[in-house]
């Protein structure tokens, strides 16, 4: 499987949003209209919980926020192109405009490892960013996550 695999057109987004928690309800709300969870405001609170922890921003102007939840059977990525930077309390304190959210199911640690590390890599490659950040069409922007390596 590659990232791309994950993806769906309509999960493709580009987002006007001031902060890191409406950002976050934006595109749980894209993922809840898409039919990939079942329970919009338990998914929001588990992103939530999950930031918590410790920031998914992880530099770059990147964030990989993600929930493992029991009622899920895939995996799932909602992809989303901020319009312009918010903070995130990233790792690097630089704010974020590429949000690639990760849900799917608690049982499945391995697959979800490979998806946050394929992600991670894919995010590292600077001139990837860029066209992320310019590109318009969903299928496009898709098409440069398939370029990576099978996870």
């Amino acid at each position: 499987m590659q990232i791309a695999d994950y993806m769906d057109p309509q999960l493709v987004v580009r987002l006007n949003a001031d902060t890191r928690n409406d950002t976050l309800r934006q595109l749980v709300r894209y993922a809840y209209h898409a039919g990939k969870i079942e329970n919009e405001e338990m998914f929001y609170q588990a992103i939530l919980e999950r930031e918590k922890i410790v920031s998914t921003g992880i530099g770059m102007g990147v964030a990989i926020p993600h929930a493992k939840l029991p009622s899920y059977d895939h995996f799932f990525i909602v992809l989303g192109v901020l319009e312009k930077a918010v903070d995130w309390g990233a790792l690097d304190d630089a704010p974020v405009r590429l949000v690639a959210m990760i849900g799917g199911p608690d049982d499945k640690q391995t697959e979800y490892l490979q998806i946050l590390s394929g992600l991670t890599q894919i995010m590292k490659d600077e001139d990837r960013r860029k066209n992320l950040l310019t590109l318009q069409q969903p299928n496009a922007m898709i098409d440069l996550f398939r370029t990576m390596t099978r996870l």
